[in-house]
């Protein structure tokens, strides 16, 4: 028997490529609304309340209001939106978080996907917390740039009609929607600054956390933090940490067009500083990729079934 899938938002950047992977796998059916019914409320509840698992690719308040729609208590959700990181009652999405999350995963109602900034953010950090390598009250920054679809089509025929914007630096009032994420994830007392960017790419992404080790409790090495990694994800298909440290890394040459999530830490010669860093495609792990992968659990099949590993 199938699993009814209805993607609420399949024609934003997310919600196409998701419908992409959906489409071909024979244990997937999709419950689909035409150009006319989209905007039709009665047709989106019908919809909503007639799959096993909806996957919102919506605005924040529009997530909230298709969850509202939904009147049984059968329909599982899965909210690509901000909407929900950080609500009680959702699971957050991300099974490489710690040890339990997938299993929390699998048997959630409802299931908020992650950020892509703080699935990289959180891929290189909450490990180092947990492992009490970086203190949970240390004041950290956060460095990001982003391929230009993760702005979704606004951001992209910005990019797309003016050939001569480059790069765009943004979040300068310090408040971005991902900050709370990253801080209640990571286990953090404080939030950390956060410095987002996009570039001239249409998808990839590179995430940096800088640490001064010389000055943090310990002075943790670079061989105790990989070693922290490594530990946590030696037994995921998707997030691979690095012992090569190269000159240089590229959007557009590593992750993109994957699943992966690829981390690094790179050091001075002294050991007195780091730079923790992730790669990986904003509309891959960071948003479709991700959301594939919770369906997947969530409905118990293979995980990585119809991801780039």
């Amino acid at each position: 028997m199938s699993i009814r899938v209805f993607i609420d938002g399949a024609v934003g950047t997310t919600g196409l490529e998701i419908r992409e992977r959906l489409s071909d796998r024979p244990e997937i059916a999709l419950v689909t609304l035409d150009d006319a019914q989209r905007k039709d409320a009665a047709a989106r509840a019908q919809a909503l309340n007639a799959a096993d698992i909806v996957i919102l690719c919506l605005p924040d308040d529009a997530a909230r209001d298709a969850v509202a729609m939904i009147a049984n208590d059968r329909t599982r959700v899965i909210d690509a939106s901000t909407a929900h990181r950080v609500a009680d009652g959702w699971t957050y999405g991300f099974a490489e978080l710690d040890p339990a999350n997938a299993n929390r995963i699998a048997t959630a109602r409802f299931v908020s996907n992650p950020g892509c900034y703080p699935t990289g953010f959180l891929a290189l950090v909450a490990p180092l917390v947990r492992d009490a390598l970086i203190p949970a009250d240390w004041p950290l920054t956060v460095n990001a740039v982003s391929g230009y679809s993760g702005g979704g089509k606004a951001l992209i025929e910005r990019f797309e009609q003016d050939a001569g914007l480059a790069f765009r630096d943004y979040g300068f009032t310090l408040a971005h929607k991902h900050i709370p994420e990253m801080q209640k994830h990571a286990g953090l007392a404080y939030a950390p600054v956060f410095a987002p960017m996009v570039t001239r790419a249409y998808r990839g992404m590179i995430v940096e956390v800088p640490l001064p080790l010389a000055a943090m409790p310990g002075r943790p090495s670079r061989a105790a933090l990989l070693d922290s990694l490594h530990r946590a994800y030696a037994a995921s298909a998707l997030v691979r940490v690095h012992d090569d440290a190269p000159d240089e890394l590229l959007i557009g040459t590593h992750d993109a067009g994957t699943d992966r999530l690829d981390l690094r830490v790179f050091a001075a010669a002294d050991g007195s500083q780091a730079r923790l860093v992730a790669t990986l495609d904003n509309l891959g792990k960071g948003a479709a990729g991700a959301a594939v992968q919770n369906l997947n659990i969530m409905a118990g099949l293979d995980p990585v079934a119809g991801l780039t590993c």
